[in-house]
């Protein structure tokens, strides 16, 4: 089961981080890895750019956004066996940078059972 952690953006990003948070992320990035359950991971760049698709006319408009009030400012892609296993890796990752928010959602490809369908 694929699963992609989000971290948002609540206005908590301000606080001080320090050395020694980076070399306990930097560990515990190390281990998912190795362990192959890591498959990507990123931060975003502020803003982006938003893309709307309405009665056939496409709309492109460069951000900031102000109304955006939960933007995802990073991610992980990890491959694990259960939505437990998933809560618990976002539990030692908010445990290292303190506090925050996320969200994790499941991954579906081609071929992958959809729940409800």
């Amino acid at each position: 089961m694929r699963f992609m952690l989000m971290t948002t953006d609540n206005g908590s990003a301000d606080q001080k981080q320090d050395e020694s948070m980076f070399v306990e992320m930097g560990k515990f990035i190390e281990e998912m890895s190795k362990a192959g359950v890591l498959l990507a991971t990123g931060g975003l760049e502020p803003g982006g750019t938003r893309i709307v698709s309405s009665g056939g006319k496409v709309t492109v408009t460069d951000g900031p956004f102000a109304e955006a009030k939960e933007t995802v400012v990073g991610f992980a892609l990890i491959e694990v066996r259960s939505r437990e296993e998933a809560i618990e890796l976002s539990k030692r990752f908010w445990a290292i940078v303190g506090d925050g928010e996320g969200v994790i959602q499941q991954v579906f490809g081609p071929g992958d059972p959809v729940p409800g369908n």
